[in-house]
């Protein structure tokens, strides 16, 4: 399986902060925000990993994460030109998908909560059709809505930001998707806002009964940090968690070795000319 993060849009809610950079590449807590979800694919033993991004800020990925060699994965890039919705990536992607299965994470969203890797490993593996993650929420009209069986998981409906919701379940910006999802992407059609929106595309699978939710459950954390207030509660969450357990959040060198993406030796040569910092003293301090 292969994995895309999207990491375009103007971030205007951001505002003025992403006039300079990215939103993608704002910080959380002690991290760009983009090592969050690229995080989360490596986690699901995802190693191949395209960013798309808009023409302005691509280099400034390039320059941060490389070619992902550092990581053990493999990074490429490719340019959203205008804003056409997430359902656009898969037809931007299509000759970086080729004949294999693909997962998609929106570059402003964190997740986190014990046993997430094995989920997604196993999610990966029996993956058939498209699986969403749902995550309850206070505020469900703010969201796109996943009705489901609560005894087999099987998706009922789909709504987005519904002003009479059917369920309490968002559908977060984590998704997983067959070989099919590049010829349905280009076959939707775009809503009034002009966009190729990701539940549309959702829809085509829960009509052809192909549509999985998978429940983050209680003590799971998802944050969507599209703007100031979240922004700063993911940092604080972050350095809260770290804190405490004294173990870092998408520390994508941690995770490569302890993946076994790369050995103890290239961990300590990948970060030899970044010495004299907290995040330097942990890496070279892991077991």
């Amino acid at each position: 399986m292969k994995g895309i993060v999207l990491a375009g849009g103007a971030g205007t809610r951001l505002f003025p902060a992403s006039i300079p950079i990215s939103k993608i590449l704002l910080p959380i807590y002690d991290k760009p925000m983009v090592y969050y979800p690229i995080s989360i694919l490596m986690l699901a033993g995802i190693k191949d990993i395209l960013v798309i991004s808009n023409p302005k800020d691509l280099d400034n990925f390039k320059k941060l994460l490389g070619d992902g060699s550092n990581f053990g994965v493999k990074f490429s890039y490719a340019v959203q030109e205008v804003p056409k919705g997430i359902a656009d990536s898969f037809i931007i992607a299509e000759d970086f998908i080729g004949d294999d299965n693909v997962a998609l994470i929106l570059g402003d969203n964190l997740f986190h909560g014990q046993g997430f890797s094995s989920a997604l490993k196993r999610v990966v593996k029996e993956n058939k059709g498209a699986t969403v993650f749902g995550y309850h929420v206070k505020d469900p009209e703010r969201f796109g809505v996943v009705e489901f069986d609560k005894t087999t998981g099987k998706v009922l409906s789909l709504e987005e930001k519904p002003e009479n919701p059917k369920s309490k379940y968002a559908v977060t910006g984590l998704y997983f998707y067959d070989n099919n999802v590049v010829e349905y992407a280009k076959n939707l059609q775009p809503s009034a806002r002009g966009e190729l929106e990701i539940t549309d595309l959702n829809k085509v699978y829960l009509e052809k009964d192909a549509l999985t939710v998978e429940l983050l459950s209680r003590g799971f954390a998802w944050l969507d940090t599209g703007t100031h207030e979240s922004l700063l509660k993911a940092s604080n969450f972050v350095h809260s968690m770290e804190e405490n357990k004294g173990e870092k959040i998408a520390c994508l060198e941690e995770i490569a070795y302890l993946e076994g993406f790369i050995t103890k030796e290239e961990l300590l040569s990948s970060i030899a000319h970044i010495k004299n910092n907290d995040y330097y003293n942990y890496l070279v301090n892991l077991d």
